[in-house]
């Protein structure tokens, strides 16, 4: 259904909606639950979304194009260092997975019976296309590494998400999202030319 970004219930589902679902995952949340939440009626939901997987993906998608527009405006500012942009890469990265719940993760990358793992792929293959045109310009402005190679990061990073998995792993840390920052953090600042570390 054609969004409304002036009507305020549309814009509480959606709201809401991400809340419950970072919080305890897509599976354990109800439409009814979101609905009471909102403070809408089912009808309304409906009038706008036709199950919660849609709604899911509409949060997905708002989430991830958000946080491309930050980063596309931290990597074309002419006005910070390289390292204030690797800086405000991670602040955007951590704004992003907070309060993200492990039930959310897996429900959204690794559960084949909800069916966002392959629209999640899908979304961050095509995000990765623009990511690797700014990292490109990146290093002919001389700034990012010219023998890193972008494309073979975001190979590297799909692989990432089996660290998800090894319960040992995330035991070491207080959150899932704190084993994010940390990859970021190895990634950010190793891309970046040595005079700029």
């Amino acid at each position: 259904m054609e969004e409304s970004k002036e009507n305020s219930r549309y814009i509480q589902i959606v709201n809401t909606g991400k809340d419950l679902f970072w919080k305890h995952g897509l599976k354990r949340v109800t439409v009814e639950e979101i609905c009471r939440e909102a403070g809408v009626s089912k009808m309304t939901f409906y009038k706008y979304f036709p199950n919660k997987v849609v709604l899911a993906k509409t949060i997905y998608d708002r989430v991830v194009d958000e946080a491309y527009a930050r980063f596309k405006s931290v990597m074309y500012d002419e006005n910070i260092t390289p390292v204030e942009k690797m800086q405000q890469i991670l602040i955007i990265k951590m704004e992003g997975s907070n309060d993200v719940s492990q039930e959310f993760l897996k429900d959204f990358y690794q559960n084949q019976e909800i069916g966002l793992s392959a629209y999640v792929e899908e979304k961050t293959r095509n995000m990765w296309v623009e990511v690797i045109k700014d990292f490109k310009m990146a290093q002919e402005k001389g700034w990012l590494r010219n023998d890193f190679k972008p494309e073979g990061i975001f190979l590297i990073i799909n692989k990432f998400k089996d660290l998800f998995d090894d319960e040992k792993l995330l035991q070491m840390y207080d959150s899932p999202q704190e084993l994010v920052m940390e990859i970021s953090r190895l990634f950010t600042f190793g891309i970046l030319e040595r005079e700029h570390r």
